[in-house]
């Protein structure tokens, strides 16, 4: 079973904890070297005690900055939408998921909730050029200020319209907030919701450069 997981952009734990990580580095060579391993003490209980990872099914959950390949060694539970484990290292970084594609998968995550909003609101476009100016900032064609007022635009239409869910996937594209747009995404399309977390899922481990 593939592990992952997920932390701020200095290695620590950004999920509750406080760790710091020792990190897997890589070589002249293109190879990963594990970073050291990691064992806490005293009974394993989700989110109390132990080492919590991601299986891909749950990543799209707990997106941050970095994402690394994980392994664990002895004790371990399945817990809802996380492994919890005794003891664990990283094998690499996942060099694929950078600020550019998680703000570009937010925007496709969003994007797939559109309609909701514009059904409702037919003639407010805003949304929809949020989405826009969120892309064209991860490809280098809009400046910090045009995504800012995107994301005012973006946050005016989520007030006045009650297509809520999809109008704050929209903000977390915006912001390049994935997590958030993921999550509003599947809440937008809650009839679908099994359906939508796999395409996220598989989205997500398409980017990531991981076989399903």
């Amino acid at each position: 079973m593939m592990l992952f997981k997920v932390l701020d952009g200095e290695g620590r734990a950004c999920h509750g904890g406080s760790l710091k990580w020792p990190l897997p580095t890589k070589g002249k060579n293109g190879k990963w070297k594990p970073g050291k391993w990691v064992e806490v003490e005293g009974k394993l209980i989700p989110c109390k005690n132990g080492l919590h990872l991601c299986r891909p099914q749950d990543l799209c959950q707990w997106l941050n900055e970095t994402i690394y390949e994980a392994e664990v060694e002895g004790e371990q539970i399945i817990h809802e939408d996380k492994v919890v484990a005794r003891k664990a290292r990283l094998l690499r970084k996942m060099e694929k998921w950078t600020k550019k594609t998680a703000r570009l998968f937010a925007c496709e995550c969003a994007e797939r909730v559109l309609p909701i909003f514009e059904k409702e609101c037919r003639v407010d476009k805003r949304l929809r050029r949020a989405i826009e100016t969120a892309r064209k900032f991860a490809n280098g064609r809009a400046s910090k200020e045009d995504l800012a007022a995107a994301r005012a635009a973006a946050g005016a239409a989520e007030r006045g319209t009650q297509a809520w869910a999809a109008a704050l996937a929209v903000s977390g594209a915006v912001s390049g907030d994935a997590a958030r747009a993921a999550e509003r995404g599947i809440q937008a399309m809650a009839a679908a919701w099994a359906a939508e977390r796999k395409w996220q899922t598989d989205r997500l481990l398409e980017i990531l450069g991981v076989e399903d």
